[in-house]
């Protein structure tokens, strides 16, 4: 690797001209010494690849022949992407000049680490953490994602309490930085995640083979979130369940991944009443249908299709469970029974 690592920040655009307008700019703001900002276009409709060209002309543009999603669009950007480092940012994240190179810094003091996160902080609201990473992420038990200063829908004030870089089990694709070779290790993302929790799954994937994961608190970005999809749209509470009983399936050991997820299912049925109570018809079905969806796959033997890599990469699931990071307790009794809402309120001694 040279003395100063090439870093390419690769944007994922479809049909996301408001965000590039507002966001690039900023972005192009960045210094770092051996720098390529490229846009990687899905098979945008609404003139983005000309915009780009004619308003940004040093920025590097890969156009994918179709909307591939997050997954298989990344994956088939990245291929054409030389870099030591990449650096996949959302089109809706504002970065400050200097963000690149303490997560740099931070990944090349270990060659263990193969991937790291800045602070997430709320664009709309900057002293506030940002659902979508906040200050590193984990995971309990059951498979439930949460962060240092996000718990479900409970998100801290950024009051410093996060200030220390240390490693975690996963790290937002908001703004995901990650050594090539690592990347082409771990096969990418998994193309069946389309979108939503796929960076969980890589991360998960990439603690399996033995690397570390970090949070670096000396680099901090604001990310608007709901750029792709909203917060309310069924589509991505589907994504969500049926995701998240991918990822537990692709990365727990056989027998312990049948019980976690016989547990979730039940557990994702109280959701689905939930939003029924709550007038979500639609949401309700989504739950519905992530179990139908997820059920059919493993029935058609969906699970076959992954890369020779991924495959290979499996075989460590066992040797190297529990990794660090997980929660070895429910984040739904602690949060909603015993009213724990800040990462602060868990007890360090449940963590693995």
């Amino acid at each position: 690797m040279n003395q100063t690592p090439k870093v390419a920040i690769v944007i994922l655009n479809w049909n996301g001209i408001k965000h590039l307008s507002q966001f690039l700019p900023s972005v192009l703001s960045s210094v770092y010494p051996n720098l390529e900002i490229i846009v990687g276009d899905n098979g945008s409709t609404d003139g983005s690849v000309e915009f780009i060209r004619k308003e940004f002309p040093t920025v590097g543009i890969i156009q994918n022949d179709q909307n591939y999603g997050f997954t298989g669009g990344y994956n088939k950007i990245l291929e054409k992407v030389d870099a030591d480092y990449y650096i996949l940012l959302n089109s809706d994240v504002e970065v400050s000049p200097g963000w690149i190179t303490p997560v740099i810094t931070l990944m090349e003091s270990d060659p263990i680490i193969a991937a790291a996160a800045p602070k997430i902080l709320a664009f709309n609201q900057k002293d506030y953490f940002e659902h979508a990473g906040a200050a590193g992420g984990y995971i309990d038990k059951y498979g439930y994602p949460f962060c240092q200063g996000r718990m479900f829908y409970e998100i801290e004030e950024d009051k410093g309490q996060y200030q220390q870089s240390h490693e975690v089990f996963w790290a937002t694709g908001a703004a995901l930085f990650i050594k090539k070779h690592c990347w082409d290790e771990a096969g990418g993302f998994d193309d069946r995640f389309f979108a939503h929790m796929e960076e969980i799954d890589l991360c998960w994937r990439l603690k399996n083979m033995g690397y570390k994961v970090m949070y670096c608190a000396e680099s901090e970005v604001f990310h608007l979130g709901g750029g792709t999809l909203n917060v309310e749209n069924p589509f991505k509470t589907f994504l969500n369940f049926r995701n998240n009983l991918l990822l537990l399936q692709n990365n727990l050991p056989f027998w312990h991944a049948v019980f976690i997820i016989i547990a979730r299912i039940w557990m994702d049925f109280l959701a689905l009443l939930r939003f029924l109570s709550e007038g979500k018809r639609k949401d309700a079905w989504a739950v519905s249908r992530a179990h139908q969806n997820f059920v059919w796959r493993l029935l058609k033997g969906d699970h076959r299709k992954v890369s020779a890599l991924q495959k290979a990469n499996r075989k460590l699931r066992a040797k190297r469970y529990p990794v660090k990071g997980i929660y070895n307790g429910s984040l739904v009794w602690a949060f909603f029974v015993k009213k724990k809402r800040h990462f602060t309120d868990l007890d360090p001694a449940d963590f693995l």
